[in-house]
C-alpha cells in the first residue's frame, strides 16, 4: 500500500511523473541540475534504485547530511561559467532542470552544454516560469515572474524546444504545466496555507494559473557524444 501511495503521489510531481513513465522501478542514473530543497532525499524516496547525481552553486541550499549522503556525486559549480567538463558526457539516463534556467542569464548556453551529458536515448525534463507568469498577481512563494529577484531571464517552451532540437534531441512533450490533480486540490491547499501560514503561497496556484511551462525531450540515438 505504501508503495502504491508513493507511486500515485509521484504522478503529481511533474519531473517525477516523467521519470516514472520512462523508468518505472528500474535502476537509472540521474543528473539533477539545481538539487537544493532536499531534492536528493525526495527523489530517492520515490526512486530508490536511482543513482542520483547533483549539480548546484552551493551544497548548502536547504540540504542536509542525509541529502549529501543520498548522492552518488555532487558537483559544486557556477553553471554560468560554462565549465562543465568535470561532468561526464554521455553518462546519464535522465537529466532534470526544474526551475533553474530562469536564474541563469545565459541559460540557453548552459542547457546546450548540459545536453551532451545524456546518453543516447536518455530523457531531459526542463521546467520554468512561462510568459503567462508576467501577468499574474504577486504572492509569497512566487506567482509573478518578478516575485523572485533572482529570476533574470524569461524563456518559452518553444525557445527551449529549439535549443534541445539543435543539440540532438527529439521533443516528446512541451507546453503549459498542468497537473489536474493539483488543480482540483487548489482550494484545499490554499485553505491549508491560510491556516498554517496565515497567507496564501503562490506555488499552490501554479497549475491552476498556468504559471510554468515545460519541455520533455529524448536525446537522439544518432546524437554524437
Amino acid at each position: 500500500m505504501k508503495r502504491l501511495l508513493r507511486s500515485a503521489h509521484a504522478q503529481t510531481i511533474p519531473p517525477f511523473r516523467a521519470l516514472k513513465a520512462e523508468f518505472g522501478d528500474r535502476p537509472f542514473s540521474l543528473l539533477d541540475v539545481g538539487c537544493g530543497n532536499h531534492q536528493p532525499t525526495k527523489t530517492k524516496r520515490y526512486f530508490p534504485n536511482c543513482a542520483y547525481h547533483g549539480v548546484d552553486i552551493t551544497p548548502a541550499y536547504n540540504n542536509d547530511e542525509a541529502d549529501m549522503a543520498a548522492m552518488e556525486r555532487f558537483w559544486e559549480m557556477d553553471l554560468t561559467r560554462l565549465e562543465l567538463d568535470e561532468i561526464p558526457d554521455a553518462y546519464f539516463d535522465a537529466l532534470v532542470m526544474n526551475h533553474v534556467i530562469e536564474h541563469l542569464a545565459n541559460g540557453d548556453r548552459v542547457l546546450a552544454g548540459l545536453t551532451p551529458k545524456l546518453r543516447r536515448g536518455g530523457i531531459i525534463y526542463v521546467e520554468f516560469p512561462g510568459p503567462r507568469s508576467l501577468g499574474l498577481p504577486s504572492l509569497p512563494g512566487t506567482l509573478n515572474f518578478h516575485d523572485d529577484p533572482s529570476h533574470v531571464r524569461l524563456f518559452t517552451a518553444g525557445e527551449i524546444a529549439k535549443i534541445l532540437e539543435s543539440n540532438g534531441c527529439t521533443i516528446l512533450a512541451a507546453g503549459t504545466r498542468r497537473v489536474w490533480a493539483r488543480v482540483a486540490a487548489t482550494p484545499l491547499v490554499m485553505a491549508y496555507h491560510r491556516l498554517r501560514r496565515g497567507t496564501f503561497l503562490g506555488g499552490a496556484l501554479w497549475d491552476l494559473t498556468g504559471f510554468a511551462e515545460f519541455v520533455l525531450a529524448r536525446r537522439s540515438e544518432l546524437a554524437i557524444a
